[in-house]
Parts: structure tokens; sequence; C-alpha cells
């Protein structure tokens, strides 16, 4: 394979840096008047090493990172530098602007769903970039254009390229989709790529191969990062270098090792305090059986299976494969495993949101095998279901104390009075003022949304709660205040829960009791502590094994037994 590097090699060969940002202010013009997002933000990046820029969820760090392409929308107003192979960007002309954009810097966004046009191949869609910066007046031909996407899908680790090239974003994991977005990041070989929050949707396992890929960049090809994250298990995972944003301000940068060992500010102290971190803090915590075993059961599976029916003959898709289980009172049962591994499948079916098709599931005493939703209603009320984007699940033309009353409206039919007093206290309950009883959903922080979802999931003091992926897209310090939060309520209110993550540490904080899924099996359960700690499955070995933890020398570690297990 040969691959044209020189944008990358002309950098790292000058010794100059590839980036350098020099008293960068960004300030957005707002009907409520000036909000400025970026206050004074000086960093240089060298040439083949990664720069993790980290900080909550209003810290500057995603404006940052868009200053550095030009993407910022018409209403900002940038001062200072930002200077990438000679040009400053926020100066450069809009045709100059676009020849720097994939040739010396380039973006991996968020999502590669929402990044990739559904309509055409993605060979195509990495085609048209290499196209679209032909040099020295030379026209690409299309079967050109289509060998330099092949190529840059070959290097990303995709199988078959050749083929595959064809195919469009919807016949592409998620893992791959995000590969696909870094190939085409990369077809034109720019010294500077700005990856931002790349694995945040993503299971430990891909997580885990997409860092690799990071990290085969930066070493055989002299590739310079800017990572933008929240998760401090991948900064220390992959980062050379760790800038803390707070409030639009750089306020601590440090190689990793030396943050992480050794922080001095109290706001990166505090965010590193709340990053979970498996084997600390365990919900079940020198327990040596079921803490929960002579209580009543709740939900109870027998060889539970659901198949979804194919289509013109096709055979059906097993989504969960003869499971078993129990999650009594006051217990948390965690369930964990990969996207596709059937756990929220099982979460809906529980509520009654998903059917039943062979075994048994009996929820509250009632069969879910062939239910009547006439006589399952009344048992909705006794179930809370808090899901994984409120910003999705709350209505926007209700304010959050409309939803916050709906169960209540719907189940028990009190007066105005009553609602009215009843969300107040629930909203205090999640240390949420009253108040906010009368703001609508896109009024609330990420955090301050999840807490009102958490209030309505808890309007009719439910026996049960089922818990979807509930802090999966917070930042760490927001999350960590939301499972706390969820920790103190379950054991104030009582209530059952089955949470459902992918997130192992999480899970293992939370939790009494983990079961782990594998491709709709059940192939380990146990105490929490006994399943994160010596784990018996390959799988779960497997899973543990992929997940960051918030310490570089550790992580180094852990990496090479990652792949030791995997055999390579």
């Amino acid at each position: 394979m040969t691959t044209n590097l020189g944008n990358v090699s002309d950098q790292a060969g000058s010794g100059q840096p590839v980036l350098t940002i020099d008293r960068l202010q960004v300030t957005f013009a707002t009907d409520g008047g000036d909000v400025h997002a970026v206050k004074d933000v000086s960093l240089d990046v060298k040439a083949g090493e990664v720069v993790a820029i980290v900080g909550e969820s209003g810290s500057g760090k995603t404006v940052t990172a868009k200053t550095i392409l030009g993407l910022l929308p018409e209403t900002a107003i940038s001062s200072g530098a930002v200077v990438i192979n000679g040009n400053n960007v926020i100066r450069v002309s809009k045709s100059t602007l676009r020849k720097i954009r994939g040739r010396d810097v380039a973006m991996v966004f968020q999502e590669p769903s929402t990044a990739l046009n559904p309509v055409f191949t993605v060979g195509w869609q990495i085609a048209e970039g290499i196209r679209a910066h032909a040099t020295d007046g030379k026209r690409i031909s299309a079967k050109e254009a289509k060998k330099r996407a092949t190529e840059a899908l070959r290097k990303v680790g995709i199988p078959d390229p050749e083929t595959r090239v064809n195919y469009y974003p919807h016949q592409f994991s998620g893992g791959q989709k995000q590969r696909v977005v870094i190939a085409a990041a990369l077809a034109l070989n720019p010294g500077l790529i700005v990856a931002d929050e790349p694995t945040t949707a993503l299971d430990v396992t891909v997580q885990a191969e997409i860092l690799q890929l990071l990290r085969d960049l930066r070493d055989n090809y002299g590739t310079s990062i800017v990572l933008i994250t929240h998760n401090m298990g991948v900064v220390a995972d992959l980062a050379d270098r760790v800038v803390v944003m707070y409030q639009g301000d750089v306020v601590e940068e440090a190689p990793s090792r030396v943050l992480f060992a050794d922080p001095q500010e109290d706001y990166t102290k505090k965010l590193l305090a709340a990053v979970p971190h498996l084997g600390r803090h365990s919900a079940s915590e020198g327990a040596r059986g079921r803490l929960h075993q002579d209580g009543k059961i709740l939900v109870e599976a027998k060889n539970l299976t659901i198949e979804y029916p194919g289509r013109f003959g096709r055979h059906g898709f097993k989504a969960v494969d003869n499971v078993s289980f129990t999650v009594s009172e006051n217990e948390v049962f965690g369930l964990v495993g990969e996207s596709g591994s059937g756990k929220s499948t099982i979460g809906r079916a529980i509520a009654g949101l998903n059917r039943t098709t062979g075994g048994s599931l009996k929820v509250l005493g009632y069969e879910m095998l062939d239910f009547k939703e006439r006589t399952f209603r009344p048992l909705r009320k006794e179930i809370g279901f808090v899901f994984q984007d409120p910003a999705a699940s709350f209505n926007p033309h209700l304010t959050i104390g409309e939803c916050v009353a709906e169960p209540l409206m719907i189940h028990t039919k009190p007066s105005a009075a009553e609602a009215r007093k009843k969300v107040g206290e629930l909203l205090e309950s999640v240390q949420l003022p009253a108040s906010y009883a009368q703001r609508y959903p896109h009024e609330l922080s990420g955090g301050q949304r999840q807490r009102a979802s958490l209030a309505r999931s808890l309007a009719l003091n439910p026996r049960l709660l089922i818990a979807d992926e509930p802090t999966s897209a917070l930042d760490v310090s927001v999350q960590a205040k939301v499972l706390d939060l969820f920790k103190d309520i379950q054991e104030q209110f009582g209530f059952a829960a089955l949470f459902i993550s992918h997130d192992l540490a999480v899970v293992d904080m939370l939790s009494h009791w983990v079961g782990v899924l594998y491709k709709g099996q059940l192939v380990e359960q146990g105490i929490g502590n006994h399943v994160m700690g010596s784990p018996q499955h390959d799988y779960t070995k497997r899973l543990i094994a992929s997940l960051p933890v918030p310490d570089p020398d550790e992580q180094a570690r852990r990496r090479e037994a990652h792949r030791a297990l995997l055999g390579g």
C-alpha cells in the first residue's frame, strides 16, 4: 500500500507545532446578551502528539475544537489566533479555509450516524473529499478516488474494503461507522485530527478498538490528535498531554501521567474524584452471598426467549435466548453487555413494552407471556422507567411539572393543587428546586433533565424501577451526582431496580447482583464485586479488560493484558 504522508512528515520534520492557539476568545451574541464561551485559551500541539481537552459541558472545549476548523456559527465573534501550517484559521478567506480542511486538519465527529449521509455509499463520501481537494489543478478520476477511498478504509481496519467501499452507512455497525468517519478524516493525510468525543456512544470493547486505531495513527503515521472528551479513562489510555478547561478558561495543563498522579487545581481534583473506578465503592463490597435472597421476588425470568419475526420468509432474530434470573425487593440488579446483547429488550419486556415469545417472565407476580394490556395496566403504576435520553422522552411542549405529573394524572387523577404539591416534593427529592416545574425541558441541562426523569419515574412510588443507560450521555461530574442521587433515593424509597448499562464501573458502584449478557444469553451472574473482581467467562474478562481506567500506568498494564487475552 502506498500512502502519501507529505502533510504529516513535513510538519514533523520542521519541528514547528502542528497547531498553535494563542489567546483565543469566542463570544456568542444572543438575545439575552453576549455569552463568553472561550475566554483566553492558549495551547500548542506538536507533531505526533495527542492532546486531550477535558471539562464539563459548557467548559468551552467543543467550541475551541470547532474554532480549529472554522466551524463556528455566524453568531460567534472570535479573536486571537489559531495557526495551522502558517495560516490563522480565524482570519483566512473562505476559499483558503476550505483548502485547509481535510488537507491540514480534519474532524472526527461524535455521532457517526449523523456525520455520514445515508443515501450515498461510504466510498462515495470519502472520495468526495479526495476529489474536492485535488491539487495543482489536476482532476482526480472517479476510479482513482475510489481506489484511494478503499485504501483509507483498509488503513482503519475495515474488513474486505474492496467490497465494503460500496456499502451504505446502515450496513455497518456503530464501531465500523466510526472507523469510516476516521477513514474520511484520513483520506488526505492531514497532520492534525480533531476528535470530538469519538467513543462516547460506543461499547467498551468497540471503544478499545477505536482507541487502539487512534494510537496506531499517532505511532505509525505521526498524526497529531486533539481529543475532546469527558471520559478520563479514555484520556489516561491515549493522551500524551491534558488541558483542563472550566467555564471557558484553561485551569490546568500537564503531561498525562503528571496530571493524574498529582493534579494541582481543585477543579481537576474534583473531576478525577468523580470518575467511577472499577473496584472502588462497590455496592456489593464485602458481600458473601446475595444480599436480598430472602426478600420477595419481584421479577423472575425462566428460560426467557424474545424473538422478532423475520420478513419475507426469513428466519426471525432471537434477541434474548433462554435467560433466567430474579430481581428481589430492595435489590439493584445490574445488567451489562454490548449493544445488541438484549439488555434493553429485557428491560422493555419487564415494562410491558416488548412481547416475550418463550419461557416465562413474571413481573410482580404477573406472567408476561401472552399478556393482555387490560389486565397488566393496573400493575404499570408499580413500575417506573428512566430512559437513556431524557431530552427525547420528555414532551417539549409540556413543562417539567406537567411531564412529572403525567403518571399521577393517568393513574390517580389528583386535583391540580395535589398534583402541584406532589410534583414539588418529587423535584426536591431529586435535588431540583420546586420552581423548576414551570420550566420546559430545553431550559434544563442534561443532568437536570435526568434528575427530572428520575422524579417522574418515582411519581407513583413504584416497587420496581427500570433504568436504561440513564447516565451514558452525562459529563463525569454530573454523572457522579446522578449516581449518588440514584443510590440515596434507592435506599430511601426501597424500590427494586434493574440497572442497564454498558459501563461496568457504574454498574459496580450501584448493583448488588450483576448479570452479563452476550448475544442474547446470560453468560455469567453473581455478586457484583465477585463478577467484576474474578470473572469466570471469557466474554466478561474481555469486557473488563476493555474498560479504560483513569490511571495512565495502570491503563498501560491493562492494555497489554488485554492484548494477551486476545492473543495478539
